[in-house]
């Protein structure tokens, strides 16, 4: 499926230009102060917002509105609306000073609202399940497919369009979430709907027998509206989004969300999707046991053994590592496992070494980037990571930064640098691929251990 990318784009100066001839004039409001109050009004999905495992507020909206806040001293205070229809008519009420919701940028609604910057760059696509024949591949073939989207969404404007362009066409609006359609498409009880790109590349993961029939738009953006009064408002956020600040902002939300998730594999993905269901939960209460005793997340844990094992308690590889968590024989000797082949001794050994290698990093680097850096160190070894730590310092990276020491990794196998190491020669790339999985795997398995951002309305 087609990637997308982040832009930054300040706020067109014809809409922020004063009201047409004949209009009453808009009273237009100044921005809170520090110390006050923003009120943002988005809507609960992975894409947006959503409560994390320690019910903490996260998502990428979530993540650049409160980069904006904290830039200007304010406080941020949620409004979590049920579907787009309602947060346009938070926006239309004047009750919040900002929608920073998925929204893409439209026409329709530039007429009612100011436009706030935007932050990223997607497609909508027409979503189907793949074993649908005909598969739908041009417009002109849409006029037999039954089509469910999102009530008052841009994909209905779209085919709103299509309508009054192609014969046959048609479409029904539903107030449930595109999240949940997609879910339905997955279940065969609607024919296909129409979402954006970055709402189906995490979905796809857990429903991989959704196929993208074709993109329906292209140079599509999103991001925040505002109130028609908010114009100092608007030219603030505008600025900040476009700042050295706000693209940093934007850069760090990019790679906590989505740059970890690869290519679409729907073999590797139906497997561990059929997989959840007729495996783990042999195991999963073992994993939540490891978890109480190391505080390593269960999901994580999971994710882990799945991408060392499939979770297949008499795996063995040529190397000799053995067991559902893949342990070499000293790994286990350092962590008093006797058997690896004993699931409950490797989930329980595994954990305490993994958390041993998080341990042993400096307390000073944060999360998510720690528990990054120690996966790594679990797949090529402490004194590997330590060489590429100390590479990273010389060549001007962060080393305590995923995002930077997932560049120098790959250098711990290039003759130009591995020499000057301590421990030499490693295959450096493939902690970076190993850790990608897994961010990718806990995703997915989060659902069987009571926690998903999928979990939305």
């Amino acid at each position: 499926m087609p990637r997308f990318r982040l832009l930054i784009a300040l706020l067109p100066l014809a809409l922020l230009q004063g009201c047409e001839p004949g209009e009453p004039p808009v009273v237009q409001l100044d921005p809170p102060a520090p110390g006050e109050t923003l009120k943002v009004v988005t809507r609960n999905a992975a894409t947006t917002y959503y409560l994390d495992r320690h019910e903490a507020p996260a998502g990428p909206e979530h993540d650049l509105v409160q980069a904006f806040a904290e830039a200007n001293g304010w406080e941020v205070e949620w409004t979590l609306a049920g579907s787009t229809a309602e947060v346009l008519e938070a926006l239309e009420s004047d009750e919040v000073h900002l929608a920073a919701a998925g929204l893409t940028h439209l026409p329709s609604r530039d007429a009612r609202f100011l436009q706030g910057p935007t932050h990223t760059d997607i497609v909508e696509q027409l979503v189907c399940h793949r074993e649908r024949r005909p598969m739908p591949r041009e417009v002109e073939e849409l006029a037999d497919v039954e089509i469910r989207v999102t009530a008052d969404s841009s994909y209905a404007e779209k085919l709103e369009s299509l309508v009054n362009t192609y014969t046959g066409i048609a479409y029904e609006e539903d107030p449930r979430t595109t999240e949940m359609l997609l879910a339905e498409v997955a279940n065969r009880q609607i024919d296909c709907t129409l979402a954006d790109s970055n709402i189906v590349q995490m979905v796809r993961r857990h429903f991989p027998h959704l196929e993208v029939a074709m993109n329906l738009t292209s140079g599509d953006r999103l991001g925040w509206y505002l109130p028609a009064g908010h114009r100092a408002l608007a030219e603030m956020a505008g600025q900040w989004m476009g700042s050295a600040e706000g693209q940093q902002s934007v850069a760090a939300m990019e790679e906590r969300y989505y740059a970890y998730i690869g290519e679409f594999d729907f073999v590797d993905l139906r497997a561990l999707n059929r997989r959840i269901d007729e495996r783990l939960p042999s195991f999963l209460e073992l994993f939540l046991e490891a978890s109480e005793e190391t505080g390593m997340p269960a999901d994580l844990l999971a994710a882990l053994a799945y991408q060392e094992s499939h979770w297949d308690p008499g795996a063995v590889s040529p190397t000799g590592v053995r067991g559902i968590m893949m342990l070499t024989r000293n790994t286990a000797k350092s962590v008093g496992v006797t058997n690896r082949l004993d699931p409950a001794a490797a989930i329980d050994g595994g954990a305490r070494y993994l958390a041993d290698r998080h341990d042993r990093l400096p307390d000073t680097i944060p999360e998510p980037d720690r528990t990054y850096l120690a996966l790594a160190s679990y797949n090529i070894g402490r004194g590997h990571l330590l060489d590429a730590r100390e590479l990273a310092r010389e060549l001007g990276k962060n080393p305590d930064s995923w995002a930077d020491m997932r560049e120098v990794l790959p250098l711990k196998a290039d003759k130009r640098y591995y020499p000057q190491t301590r421990y030499g020669y490693a295959r450096g790339y493939e902690p970076v691929h190993y850790v990608q999985r897994i961010r990718n795997y806990q995703d997915v398995i989060g659902e069987a251990v009571e926690w998903s951002p999928l979990d939305s309305d």
